[in-house]
């Protein structure tokens, strides 16, 4: 795929922090001195892990030239590079290693947590969020309408782009034998967004990506269009003409 757009993925900023925040919150350790921001893109997270954290060591790893080029200019203090999760070994004396709607891209996520929880040291924390809207029709309608004719030779491996979250229990066993406490949980964030479109603006920078880039300009237009069609019967407007998309989220706190 053509690397991220960070402006694009900004412009719902304030929809993307609040998991971000949330998970924060809940961190028992308030006082970590080495953080691992991992899938910061455009600095985003790292804006609040650096506010949360002021006298933190703070690196910022994301997989896109693009992403890190935007968070360097936003959190000039912390230090960023170029990275896949997939690869990326932490430092083995982090406090905490934070990452916030990355993995679900990371082929086996699943095991590469595992295998990032097993690198730290005892005490030091793993804070994951993750969308867990495959099974939503935002996006079921995405696959759906990629399997038309009109686009299923050039969008054949769009739907395998992610990769589909494990339970909450198949988290809890993977990484259960590695921790000293873990806690799982799922929360629903209600977005008040201007219509259908405001649902493919919110997309088109994440979860749509993989079904737009393949496209000519033309092809793009038609399926965006057959697929705003597929998506309204399941998000009713309110009398103001917005809607509310509702979009869940997947939580996983684990002390080493």
């Amino acid at each position: 795929m053509p690397d991220w757009n960070p402006a694009q993925y900004l412009t719902f900023a304030e929809e993307r922090a609040r998991p971000a925040l949330d998970l924060i919150a809940r961190l028992p350790n308030r006082h970590p001195r080495l953080i691992h921001d991992v899938g910061c893109g455009p600095g985003n997270s790292t804006i609040l892990l650096s506010a949360a954290f002021p006298d933190a060591l703070l690196t910022g790893v994301d997989s896109s030239h693009a992403m890190i080029a935007k968070a360097k200019a936003a959190v000039p203090r912390a230090r960023f590079i170029v990275g896949d999760a997939g690869r990326w070994q932490p430092n083995p004396e982090a406090d905490l290693v934070f990452s916030n709607a990355a993995f679900q891209w990371v082929p086996e996520h699943a095991r590469h947590l595992a295998r990032i929880l097993e690198a730290l040291k005892p005490g030091a924390m793993l804070a994951v969020q993750m969308p867990d809207t495959l099974n939503e029709p935002s996006h079921v309608h995405m696959a759906k309408t990629a399997s038309r004719l009109a686009y299923a030779a050039k969008l054949a491996g769009a739907v395998k782009a992610r990769s589909p979250l494990l339970s909450a229990q198949g988290y809890h066993q993977i990484l259960r034998p590695l921790c000293s406490g873990l806690e799982i949980w799922r929360t629903a964030y209600h977005h008040q967004l201007s219509g259908h479109q405001g649902i493919i603006d919110m997309l088109s920078s994440t979860g749509l990506r993989p079904y737009l880039d393949p496209l000519a300009p033309a092809e793009r237009e038609a399926y965006l269009s057959d697929y705003r069609k597929a998506i309204a019967p399941h998000y009713p407007l309110m009398d103001d003409g917005t809607l509310l998309y509702p979009f869940p989220r997947l939580f996983i706190l684990a002390v080493k």
